[in-house]
């Protein structure tokens, strides 16, 4: 359930704010990896099924002055049946449109929107069932995605067979409403993509600066505090040493600039400042602005 107000991140002439895409649950041992039970399991318990609850965190970035509404990551959506709903114990009524709207954001405002991937977590909210019909959730969205995770996305490439769901970007095709970018990216005034391979082949990161500080989301490149650890992969990534590097490559780049890292998967500190520790890192909770 949406936090009521959700935490805000003033960045300096920029503010980002945490907006609830959904909970749902995922198989512990599949989310760690490589990484025992006995190890994970005492920070993070799982259920009689051996599943652990996760948020589908999402952002959205405004400027003063500008009519520009960006919003990072859809969540989870709400098109699953009830076997679904049971076996990622997801509630389909509680997803990214209804707390947009409860917090007063139309999403028809929604101006650009960046994914980090397809999988049907983070791009899920992207379309929505309304009058027996299949809708953009965001109607006059430039929707980005980076060419090599469409290109996998629309081929089902990956070891999962139903991560990929078509529901969630054919429309967007038939819309002409992808902006598909190859690259680092600038998408919109301070916001950036970040090519982080490993999760995926096209996984990337977004970046917003701001005058003061700068945050970065980095999608299941590290998807939860616990996640720090060098080691700790997930079973879902396709590459992990390329997954490893990818992390090192982004801590290093925001521990040399005091930055804010913001998690997709993360229930209790979603933004977190990094810092050097060491030969690796540490990460601090950032309390927001209200």
């Amino acid at each position: 359930m949406q936090a009521n107000p959700p935490p805000r991140y003033d960045l300096g002439n920029c503010t980002v704010t945490l907006v609830s895409g959904g909970q749902f649950k995922l198989d512990g041992g599949a989310m760690f990896g490589l990484i025992p039970k006995a190890l994970w399991s005492r920070s993070y318990p799982a259920d009689d099924q051996n599943r652990i609850l996760l948020a589908c965190n999402c952002l959205l970035v405004e400027r003063p002055g500008t009519d520009r509404r960006v919003l990072i990551e859809t969540g989870h959506g709400s098109k699953y049946t009830p076997k679904e709903q049971n076996i990622f114990a997801l509630d389909p009524t509680c997803w990214l449109r209804p707390n947009l709207l409860a917090l007063g954001v139309d999403p028809a405002s929604i101006t650009d929107v960046v994914v980090s991937h397809l999988h049907f977590d983070h791009a899920g909210g992207l379309t929505h069932n309304a009058d027996g019909q299949l809708k953009l959730t965001f109607p006059n969205a430039r929707v980005y995605v980076h060419k090599p995770e469409l290109d996998d996305a629309c081929a089902n490439f990956g070891i999962m067979t139903a991560t990929y769901r078509a529901e969630n970007y054919s429309p967007l095709c038939a819309a002409d409403a992808w902006r598909v970018i190859e690259g680092a990216t600038e998408i919109a005034p301070g916001i950036h993509t970040l090519p982080t391979p490993g999760h995926t082949r096209g996984h990337h990161s977004i970046a917003v600066q701001g005058s003061d500080r700068v945050l970065a989301f980095g999608g299941d490149l590290m998807p939860t505090r616990h996640h720090l650890g060098a080691a700790y992969n997930m079973a879902y990534d396709l590459y992990p040493l390329d997954n490893r590097a990818s992390k090192q490559q982004m801590l290093t780049w925001l521990a040399e600039r005091d930055g804010l890292y913001a998690f997709d998967h993360e229930l209790e500190t979603p933004v977190v400042s990094v810092r050097r520790k060491g030969e690796w890192f540490e990460l601090t909770a950032e309390s927001s602005d209200r």
